[in-house]
């Protein structure tokens, strides 16, 4: 190859055009998809901030002194002001608020006032627990509701079983609309108290998951119904659902393969958003069910007024919250490329 038109990338002649290297790194740049990647990636760090700066002021805007009501009103102001001492709140905010930055750095979210233990190991005890309950109940709801979503749909479409919809559209509406602690407790009341069919406190085996994974996932599960009904009736009136029909092709194979992905796009959309309120709802839940994780943890801190516990809690809770997001964001664009394509 004449050296006069040889690549300056594969001669390693590169510097006789500078402005090779340059041209690639700004293709790069404007490449869909990195700027994708860079601009969720900068709206979950700013994100983050917000959250550890509004859990640092928890702190501090609460009123009344967080030391003194975890030792009690008897505890004599030495004993009070060596623990305060202790835990830096002695100290500026400015300087709070950079050891609080530092320490998060290292992973360390402080010690619990009433209890001495290390936050990190409090919540790294109990969060196994709700992220199983988390979970369970998410992947019930779903398992619920897209298959009863997709027969739903293929039953009622074209103003076919008015009844059936009609009946559908009202237990869903009412089971959304009923909170889950309620739910709870009413699952206690029949199935754990009347029917002692399962446990209504504390987690053990299997048996003791039943009440709680149903009192959080209904909800969701019957909000998520709808959605995929609605997006499967829209489906069904495409032109290619109409062309596969022409072509005979077998209907398992029209709804499920044809018909079911493009419906829930949509529904994942919603289930991440679900899954985030979920997630907060396992708080309530928890303390019917005296379930050893993070939502009956920050109740039991904020009655003991053990703020440092609260504060990590809150943490964890919405930066899980945050990831669920983005996890949704990221998968949807793989699903749909032209949509992360179009906000580039």
């Amino acid at each position: 190859m004449n050296a006069t038109t040889a690549d300056p990338l594969l001669t390693g002649t590169g510097d006789k055009h500078p402005h090779a290297l340059p041209g690639l790194a700004r293709s790069l740049v404007e490449h869909p998809w990195v700027r994708f990647a860079v601009r969720r990636l900068t709206r979950l760090v700013l994100s983050v901030w917000v959250l550890v700066t509004a859990a640092f002021a928890m702190l501090h805007l609460i009123p009344g002194d967080p030391v003194r009501g975890a030792l009690g009103m008897n505890a004599s102001p030495q004993v009070v002001n060596l623990r305060r001492e202790q835990l830096g709140l002695n100290d500026s905010l400015s300087t709070q608020y950079l050891r609080f930055l530092r320490d998060l750095a290292g992973g360390d979210l402080g010690t619990s006032v009433t209890s001495g233990l290390p936050v990190n190991q409090m919540i790294g005890d109990r969060l196994p627990s709700t992220v199983s309950l988390a979970v369970a109940s998410f992947l019930l709801a779903v398992l619920l509701s897209v298959p009863l979503g997709l027969a739903m749909a293929v039953l009622t479409r074209g103003g076919r079983r008015h009844r059936t919809e009609l009946a559908f559209t009202s237990t869903s509406v009412l089971v959304a609309s009923v909170p889950e602690f309620l739910l709870a407790v009413g699952l206690v009341w029949v199935f754990g108290v009347e029917l002692a069919w399962f446990p209504v406190a504390g987690q053990g085996g299997f048996a003791s998951y039943v009440l709680p994974v149903l009192s959080l996932a209904a909800g969701p599960a019957a909000v998520l119904a709808r959605i995929v009904r609605i997006e499967t009736l829209t489906v069904l009136h495409t032109d290619y659902i109409r062309t596969a029909r022409a072509k005979r092709l077998p209907l398992r194979r029209i709804y499920l393969r044809h018909a079911l992905p493009n419906a829930v796009t949509a529904g994942l959309t919603i289930g991440g958003l679900l899954l985030s309120g979920l997630v907060a709802g396992t708080v309530l839940v928890e303390n019917v069910f005296a379930w050893p994780g993070l939502g009956s943890t920050i109740v039991e801190s904020i009655l003991s007024k053990d703020y440092p516990v609260v504060q990590g809690v809150v943490l964890v809770y919405g930066t899980g919250v945050l990831l669920v997001n983005l996890v949704v964001d990221v998968v949807l664009a793989l699903l749909d490329p032209r949509s992360a394509i179009r906000e580039s």
